[in-house]
């Protein structure tokens, strides 16, 4: 795994070179199939927090472009996502990449000191559950979830909607057997199998959806989502 990430990252500023990134986040990729990354992700970057777009200003470059290669590979399934990203070329993966991660990272609000309450999501985020073997999500995503290297990524600045809906695309959920009034649901698989060591699919699998829910308002709320628009990144949008 660190191998692959490393030489990806390797590679990524001679790929960049050939195609422009942010053309391609405002026009769309060579394939028409490759619409403008404007469009869901928002002019700025930051996302649409009420849709679940993530945020993907400031993210790490290998980062993205990792994710861009998981949704072509399978290993990441996404109904929107995937048909973009095979439609993308290895160059233009690239040039996206480094546009973003050249835009302004999220302002992030510190933690607070005091101690948090038990089973809250700011509990599960900085002490964990280690009854459960569930380690507190900042050991990996770093403090305030700003983000560890090009693997972990910031949790912080990413909408609750959009981080609950990872941690269930890790999850999967269960079937629902059949009552007298309702019919069986069945089972939906994890759509995620990206993460090293399978170490977030056992964290999600291991929380219950009230607990995903409660991590994912508390991360969002240390994104300062109200950063002023940096029209220096947007030279072509004026």
């Amino acid at each position: 795994m660190k191998k692959h990430v490393l030489g990806l990252a390797a590679l990524l500023p001679l790929l960049a070179l050939a195609a422009d990134g942010m053309d391609i986040m405002q026009k769309g990729g060579a394939n028409p199939s490759a619409p403008p990354c404007m469009t869901c992700h928002g002019a700025d970057g930051k996302g649409m927090a009420a849709s679940g777009f993530p945020r993907l200003a400031g993210l790490p470059e290998a980062y993205i472009a990792k994710q861009l290669a998981d949704f072509k590979a399978g290993r990441r399934k996404n109904p929107v996502m995937q048909p973009i990203a095979e439609a993308l070329s290895d160059e233009e993966v690239a040039a996206v990449a480094r546009a973003y991660a050249g835009m302004p990272k999220v302002n992030v609000k510190a933690e607070p000191i005091e101690r948090p309450e038990p089973g809250t999501g700011a509990w599960l985020a900085l002490r964990g559950a280690w009854e459960r073997n569930i380690p507190e999500c900042v050991l990996c995503h770093g403090p305030n979830g700003v983000g560890v290297g090009s693997v972990f990524p910031p949790l912080a600045g990413q909408s609750a909607l959009y981080i609950e809906n990872q941690l269930n695309a890790w999850r999967g959920t269960p079937a629902i057997p059949a009552t007298r009034k309702t019919k069986a649901v069945p089972a939906v698989p994890p759509t995620r199998a990206n993460d090293p060591n399978g170490l977030m699919a056992h964290i999600a699998q291991s929380l219950t959806p009230a607990e995903v829910k409660a991590v994912a308002e508390y991360f969002a709320g240390l994104g300062e989502t109200e950063e002023p628009f940096d029209a220096s990144q947007h030279h072509r949008l004026r």
